[in-house]
């Protein structure tokens, strides 16, 4: 079992406070992410979203956020309705002479039903670094 995190960094032409309200809107959040139920940048604050898998099954994503440094830090469980599994997602942002580069950490995947390849590292990866490397940059530089 591989119990190592995904982690995906990304140099984004683009400032903080921009590459921040991507991440922390919900409305920017539709846009490159999720369609997201509601969304608030507050410790405790829970949301949840709807994503397919890949053979067109629904699973539905719960999540808290835990840890909330503005500009800095957002961090959140990720779990989902009627599956067994805890993990935590991180966005870390730093600031590059105007730019931003972004972290993305996803621990505790190990957690999830090993059984079912849409839980499996590699298609968290592979969801991740679209998100992180194209979906995301792309929204904020061409805004």
């Amino acid at each position: 079992m591989n119990n190592n995190p995904v982690i995906i960094e990304k140099l984004i032409n683009a400032p903080v406070k921009k590459v921040w309200q991507a991440i922390t809107d919900k409305e920017q959040m539709k846009q490159w992410y999720f369609d997201v139920s509601d969304f608030k940048p507050e410790v405790g604050f829970e949301f949840r979203f709807a994503g397919q898998g890949s053979k067109g099954e629904q699973y539905i994503h719960i999540c808290k956020i835990t840890e909330v440094v503005p500009l800095k830090k957002l961090q959140y469980s990720w779990q989902y309705l009627d599956r067994a599994g805890y993990s935590v997602v991180t966005f870390e942002l730093f600031e590059e002479t105007g730019k931003t580069r972004v972290k993305l950490t996803h621990t505790g995947l190990e957690t999830f039903p090993q059984d079912n390849t849409d839980f499996a590292r590699d298609s968290f990866n592979a969801g991740w670094t679209e998100l992180i490397t194209a979906s995301l940059p792309k929204f904020v530089e061409n805004k």
